[in-house]
């Protein structure tokens, strides 16, 4: 039995490429390209036709590097005094942190943080993927790092760990985990995505949220060597540990 013989893998033309990243319509791409702006793997290209495999393409769109991605997944550390809005009210939109072709492609965020919350944040134009994640359904396991205005007490985090009684919720609700890691700090971890939710429960158990930074989501940690309104993209790797909930 013969080995099938594997399919070359699809290309798409330079202007569509270009469209696709957020750098404009199509016409205007192809106007980018026709002028002179655009190199794909350091090689001019005038030609708006000439086609490549998208996935990993390096282009320098007039002066400036990017890599081309199907479908965008990032990571970012959200730093305090940002809004998860598209229409911010009162503070700046974290999405003015991202480059103008992420933005115009459609990226959206993944689950909100509060302005006054720092760390991880998942951004995506990929529908089914912010479904996934931000489903009730799924229960992904999400970690906070609390700190609190009071020293707390082993009875506050058991009380976490069992449940706490939140106005408008019809049955009490419980933490995954809940472990005390300093005189005014615990780390939290809450399988729900509620509305002000780790706020609401410390002050439940009695204490309450000084400041508050999300550390992991499912498997996948923040990485450390992003500062604070910085981001990059997810690898393979990243998106596996984020599958998990172990």
């Amino acid at each position: 039995m013969n080995a099938k013989t594997a399919k070359p893998p699809k290309t798409t033309p330079l202007d569509r490429i270009l469209q696709s990243q957020g750098f404009g319509t199509r016409r205007y791409c192809g106007d980018l390209v026709a002028a002179g702006m655009v190199e794909v793997e350091g090689e001019l290209c005038e030609d708006p036709r000439a086609e490549f495999v998208l996935e990993g393409l390096r282009l320098t769109v007039d002066g400036e590097d990017w890599v081309c991605h199907d479908k965008a997944y990032l990571m970012l550390h959200k730093p305090t005094g940002y809004e998860c809005s598209q229409r911010p009210l009162h503070h700046p939109s974290v999405y003015t942190l991202l480059p103008v072709p992420l933005r115009e492609r459609g990226v959206q965020a993944v689950g909100r943080l509060d302005q006054d919350t720092t760390g991880l944040l998942l951004l995506s134009d990929d529908g089914q993927f912010i479904h996934a994640q931000t489903s009730p359904k799924r229960k992904v396991p999400k970690v906070y790092e609390v700190a609190t205005a009071e020293p707390v007490i082993e009875a506050q985090a058991a009380a976490l760990r069992e449940g706490v009684q939140l106005e408008d919720e019809p049955a009490p609700i419980a933490a995954l985990a809940c472990e005390i890691v300093g005189e005014r700090a615990l780390r939290l971890t809450l399988a729900e995505g509620k509305y002000h939710q780790v706020k609401r429960m410390v002050a439940a158990a009695g204490n309450h949220v000084a400041a508050l930074h999300r550390s992991r989501i499912g498997g996948l940690a923040l990485d450390p060597a992003l500062a604070p309104g910085e981001w990059r993209w997810l690898t393979p790797a990243d998106l596996a540990e984020l599958a998990r909930k172990d």
